[in-house]
Formats: structure tokens, C-alpha cells, sequence
């Protein structure tokens, strides 16, 4: 049953480490003053009928520090890809020239960087959370084999493995506080 736990602990920890990198795509999405194609891959453009994401439709390039440029593949998105910028609630004005998207970026100010870093927080909440349920249900799961006669787990092993799993979250917490300082320092200082 060891060797079990040792592959359900690996199970934990690529479904933690999942949740840290949900929250770093979360991030790149955050504007810190330093133009990123990253920044404009979350959003959603109506195109053909249905919502895809902006990538497909686009090829996004950095054209200068502080200016995105959007180069649409076809003529009959380039309005829908201007509009889903403008709306995307990142504050951003683009301007079309032919079928290429010009984004520049504003410089932020302080009120839309304590915004940014609001938002950077509730990211990394919602991954604590996650983070914790992975932890609930791997307790449970060590409980239930604890009251399985059959996989014949004893307390003493139940009681270190759930130690283990609190570890294990909470070494993953960790990382999600210092990642979220190191975003934070990122958004007050670019």
C-alpha cells in the first residue's frame, strides 16, 4: 500500500502543481506596463458563428515596448478582433490599420495597478482553494483505505500520510504567496 501512496502522492502534486500553473496563465494575462503577447491571449473574439479564442484568428507580435500589433489572417474579423480588445476590460484602445490591429498601452496609474494587484489576489485565492479541495479529498481517500479492512492500512500510516499531504499543500501554498508577491512587485514597479 506504500508504493500506492507514493504514486497517489505524485497524483497530488501534479494536480497542485496544475492549479500554480492555471494561476501563472492568470497572470501573464495581467497588464504590468511591458507590452506581452500574453496579455491578449486570453480574450475571446465572435468569429464565424461561434467564440474562439484571439490566437486563432491573429497572430499577436510586441511592435514596440509600449504597442502591441495584431496581425488578423482574415478581413472579415479585423472589426470583431478590435472589438473584443476594446471590451476585454483591460483598458486598452486599439486602432486598426487595413487588417492589422494596433494596441498601444497606456501607462498605468496607480488606482489601475491596485486594481491589477485586487485581481492578481483573487487569482491566487481561487488556487489556494483549489489547492485545498486537492488536499479534502486526498484526506478522505486516506480515511476510507484507513477503514478498509482490506487494504490493510494501519493508523500510524494513515496518520503520516495525511501529514504528508498537509506538507505537500502547504509547500504549494507557499509557492503560490511568493509567486503572487513576485506579480504584485511586478505590476507596482513595471
Amino acid at each position: 500500500m506504500a508504493a500506492d501512496f507514493a504514486e497517489y502522492k505524485q497524483e497530488l502534486q501534479r494536480r497542485m502543481d496544475g492549479a500554480l500553473e492555471s494561476m501563472k496563465k492568470e497572470f501573464q494575462g495581467l497588464r504590468t506596463g511591458r507590452a506581452s503577447p500574453a496579455l491578449l491571449e486570453p480574450i475571446r473574439v465572435e468569429a464565424y458563428g461561434n467564440v474562439q479564442p484571439l490566437v486563432q484568428v491573429s497572430n499577436i507580435s510586441v511592435a514596440g515596448p509600449g504597442l502591441l500589433s495584431v496581425q488578423v489572417w482574415d478581413k472579415s474579423v479585423v472589426k470583431a478582433v478590435e472589438i473584443a480588445i476594446r471590451d476585454s476590460g483591460l483598458g486598452l484602445n486599439p486602432m486598426t490599420e487595413g487588417q492589422v490591429v494596433r494596441v498601444p498601452l497606456p501607462p498605468l496609474t496607480t488606482e489601475r495597478r491596485n486594481d491589477l494587484v485586487k485581481t492578481a489576489a483573487k487569482y491566487a485565492e481561487a488556487t489556494r482553494v483549489a489547492m485545498r479541495g486537492v488536499r479534502r479529498d486526498a484526506m478522505e481517500t486516506v480515511k476510507g483505505w484507513e477503514k478498509d479492512k482490506k487494504s490493510e492500512v494501519s493508523q500510524d500510516d494513515a496518520k503520516r500520510w495525511t501529514d504528508e499531504i498537509q506538507k505537500l499543500t502547504d509547500q504549494s501554498i507557499k509557492t503560490v504567496d511568493a509567486t503572487l508577491a513576485e506579480k504584485e512587485k511586478d505590476i507596482r514597479t513595471s
